[in-house]
Formats: structure tokens, C-alpha cells, sequence
């Protein structure tokens, strides 16, 4: 008596559905990593807004800062050295400290600018889990 009991094997797709499906799904993933970088791309458009914003603000206060500093401090320490070094000394050590104040926010505004900092970090790793995913599963 034959068996009657045996297994029926899935249907198989054709070739060319599978590459319509994979055409598909590979439309899809891509279309999805462009909207993520898109967004990735403009939070970092504001963060480059922003760190323009400060430097802009830090040069402002720091040409204000180097004017006053420089009327009342210079006649200020001027009163304190000797008289031979307080027209040229006070000066010098007035625009030393003011520059030093103006390089420290320089330095803040630069360094919010690095590469690194602008990387679109989600859209690199997604996409790098993609191509790992993508050389797993196609021979």
C-alpha cells in the first residue's frame, strides 16, 4: 500500500519573483536610509547653525571686552607699574588676558565644528549593518 501521507513541498518562486522582491525590498531599505539621512543630515545643519551662532556671539563680546579692558585696565595697572614700563606694559599684559579669553571661545566654536562631531552617526551604522546583512545573506 503506497503511502498517501507524504509531506507536499512549499511552492517554489520563480527566479524572477524573487528578484522582484528582492528589487523591492532593496527599493524600500534604500528609501528608508535617505529619510534617515536626510534627518540626520539636518540636525546637523543646526548644530553647525548653532556653533556659528556662538563664535559669532564670542567675537562680539570679545572686541567689546578688548575695548573696555583695554581703556580701564591699561590706566588701571598703568597707575601701578613704574613709570618708565606703564606706557607699554600695560597695554601688553591687558590685550595677553583679553586674548586669551577670546582664544578659549574660539576653541569652544572650532571644536564644535570638527568632523567628527558632524558625522551622521545613525546612517553610517545602519548602513553598515545593511551591508553586513547584505554579504551574510547573498552568496
Amino acid at each position: 500500500m503506497a503511502s498517501t501521507m507524504h509531506k507536499e513541498l512549499p511552492q517554489s518562486r520563480s527566479l524572477g519573483a524573487l528578484f522582484g522582491e528582492l528589487w523591492r525590498e532593496t527599493s524600500t531599505l534604500f528609501r528608508a536610509e535617505t529619510r534617515l539621512a536626510s534627518a540626520e543630515f539636518g540636525e546637523k545643519v543646526a548644530q553647525i547653525e548653532t556653533a556659528a551662532v556662538s563664535i559669532g556671539i564670542g567675537a562680539a563680546v570679545l572686541m567689546a571686552a578688548f575695548i573696555i579692558l583695554l581703556m580701564a585696565a591699561v590706566n588701571g595697572l598703568a597707575l601701578a607699574l613704574p613709570a618708565q614700563y606703564a606706557t607699554w606694559l600695560s597695554p601688553l599684559i591687558v590685550g595677553v588676558v583679553v586674548a586669551v579669553i577670546g582664544i578659549a571661545a574660539l576653541v569652544k566654536g572650532s571644536h564644535d565644528l570638527k568632523a567628527r562631531n558632524l558625522m551622521p552617526e545613525r546612517t553610517v551604522r545602519t548602513l553598515r549593518d545593511d551591508a553586513h546583512f547584505g554579504r551574510e545573506h547573498v552568496p
